[in-house]
């Protein structure tokens, strides 16, 4: 079954829950399974156009995924990851 690997900036709606695993053929199809356990989830990864956020990045099995990322398909033994880019300056001027 596929892993997702959660950051721990993005907990909050899986109650602390660092990887969850999910029985989904795509990483839209895992984000809605996501959601239906944990409300509030998606909304963190997925803008409200249907977009990944512009500072959110997923990665298969280590590889980043580009392109049509919503689309990418999760197999029976791939960790889907979340990485929550950070954006900001060092305030120095």
């Amino acid at each position: 079954m596929p892993t997702l690997a959660i950051p721990p900036p993005y907990r909050g709606p899986t109650g602390g829950a660092a990887e969850v695993e999910i029985p989904a053929g795509s990483v839209a199809a895992c984000l809605d399974v996501v959601e239906a356990r944990f409300p509030g989830f998606r909304a963190q990864i997925i803008d409200p156009v249907g977009r990944v956020h512009r500072f959110v990045k997923l990665f298969r099995n280590g590889d980043l995924l580009t392109g049509d990322v919503l689309a990418a398909p999760i197999g029976p033994g791939d960790r889907l990851e979340v990485l929550a880019a950070i954006a900001g300056g060092s305030g120095l001027r």
